[in-house]
């Protein structure tokens, strides 16, 4: 499988911990989105939208990093406890992926990512999208270890490369203690968060002197 991806970028990190929990070995494929490779036209032929993480298949491609995860899961699993079967645990996950999507991930964009533009932070109304993120974030991991039920699933897998891409540009997690309870427990369970952590250095290294300069 050829696996196209940055390695600071949090949904390709998604699929590198998910790989990994299925002891699946990615024929990973450095694609450089600063310099527009994804703009090439052997990869507009792959991927017409020009998105990492893109993986390929047997010939078969496919992108955005949640829909990945399930891809592989129900494919390569040997079970299906990352992605139960049932309906309603199934739902309960695949609404914990689209609130990473829609909600917790969208507010670190909202808020960090104008560095790169303007060298500033988003505005006052920016952060409190991500304050009210992780009280939901909280809520979920209201008395259970996991956040789609009683095991790890993609759900926190994804989950996890969200979280952790909040921690490098040093957002308080430790005000939510479920949260941070969470967030200890599964970066010891994950399969591949040493990985993880090897691309957020990377992805630190671009932040961090932005981050500094906004705060002068």
């Amino acid at each position: 499988m050829d696996f196209y991806y940055m390695p600071g970028s949090s949904g390709c990190r998604t699929v590198i911990m998910v790989a990994k929990a299925l002891g699946l070995e990615l024929n990973k494929k450095l694609l450089n989105t600063m310099e527009g490779e994804q703009l090439k036209p052997e990869f507009l032929k792959l991927n017409p939208q020009h998105t990492i993480p893109t993986l390929v298949d047997n010939g078969f491609a496919i992108w955005e990093s949640r829909v990945i995860a399930i891809y592989l899961v129900e494919k390569y699993g040997k079970d299906d406890s990352l992605f139960p079967k049932n309906p309603k645990e199934q739902a309960l996950i695949n609404q914990r992926l689209y609130f990473d999507m829609g909600t917790l991930y969208a507010a670190f964009i909202k808020y960090y990512y104008p560095l790169f533009q303007t060298g500033k932070t988003g505005s006052d109304e920016d952060f409190k999208k991500v304050e009210t993120a992780f009280d939901l974030l909280e809520t979920f991991l209201t008395a259970q270890d996991y956040v789609a039920g009683g095991q790890l699933t993609i759900a926190d897998i994804a989950i996890l490369a969200t979280v952790s891409t909040y921690e490098i540009v040093e957002f308080d997690i430790a005000k939510y203690p479920n949260v941070a309870r969470w967030y200890a427990n599964a970066k010891k369970v994950t399969p591949g968060w040493d990985e993880n952590w090897e691309g957020l250095m990377q992805m630190k290294a671009f932040f961090e002197p932005r981050l500094a300069a906004a705060e002068k």
